[in-house]
């Protein structure tokens, strides 16, 4: 069975929610204030797609490949990022809000991260090395083993994390939050 070919078409105001987006591959496509809340997407490739101002909350994303893949404006909430194909994974995120998702194990090399809120998010035993959270605010997320090494965080706001059990060898931070990461031996500094 042949997947449908999708390309460089646009898609904007769609609701997926009772109907799901046809399976297939969607290239160069742009995707505009769609509500793809709780979709199943399993198997669709997305390859140099852009999403704006979408709500894809909770969607599905088993095997769901995205490379090179933009995100802006959107709500990203409750998705599980380990989930999808990891071939070439490489979404960019601009100002979205993306709390309580995962990306438990998942290689972040070439995925940016802009000016998002990302509460709660679980990066456990990701590889996030030599990549930037700008302006991204990381309220309780969690860092696990993760690889943070030469990573940028000086920009990300209220990230909290156990130098002990994570790699930060090389990463960049504030003064401040180079500070917090003292916390936990209880010193008194100044």
């Amino acid at each position: 069975m042949h997947s449908l070919f999708f390309d460089g078409q646009e898609f904007n105001g769609k609701d997926y929610t009772q109907n799901t987006l046809e399976k297939g591959v969607y290239e160069n496509c742009v995707f505009t204030s769609c509500n793809f809340t709780d979709s199943d997407l399993f198997d669709v490739e997305f390859e140099e797609c852009e999403f704006e101002n979408c709500d894809l909350s909770m969607a599905k994303l088993n095997n769901t490949s995205l490379k090179d893949t933009i995100f802006k404006n959107c709500k990203l909430m409750g998705l599980h990022f380990e989930t999808c194909n990891q071939f070439l994974f490489s979404p960019r995120f601009f100002n979205c809000i993306m709390d309580h998702s995962g990306f438990y194990t998942v290689n972040l090399k070439n995925s940016t991260f802009k000016d998002c809120r990302m509460h709660y998010v679980d990066f456990t035993q990701a590889k996030a090395s030599s990549i930037a959270f700008e302006n991204c605010d990381m309220k309780n997320a969690v860092f696990e083993d993760t690889d943070l090494s030469k990573a940028d965080l000086r920009t990300a706001k209220n990230i909290v994390l156990d130098p002990d059990i994570n790699h930060i060898k090389k990463a960049k931070f504030s003064v401040e939050a180079a500070l917090d990461l003292l916390n936990k031996y209880d010193i008194q500094i100044g």
